[in-house]
């Protein structure tokens, strides 16, 4: 498979994992009681970035061993997934 394929296809699987982790362990700074002046109430009250990118680029690289593995060593393909929509030919 070309790398560039693979790093299309791992960028995909990161980006969608990223806004599955991002609410995971939030907590407003209204929850928290501690509102910041010109901050809104619904911002969060600690931000763990490092957190959020090393847990979406864990999770991301086990998906997509398991793409690899799949396709690689199993032949299983975008080709072999069932087409739900009726063809009109």
């Amino acid at each position: 498979m070309p790398l560039l394929t693979v790093a299309a296809i791992y960028f995909i699987i990161w980006w969608t994992v990223l806004f599955i982790v991002l609410p995971l362990g939030y907590r407003s700074q209204q929850e928290d009681g501690e509102v910041t002046s010109g901050t809104v109430e619904s911002a969060p009250s600690k931000f763990r970035g490092g957190r959020v990118v090393l847990l979406t680029t864990v999770i991301s690289t086990v998906l997509y061993a398991g793409y690899h593995v799949a396709s690689v060593y199993f032949g299983v393909g975008i080709a072999d997934i069932p087409v739900i929509v009726p063809t009109f030919d």
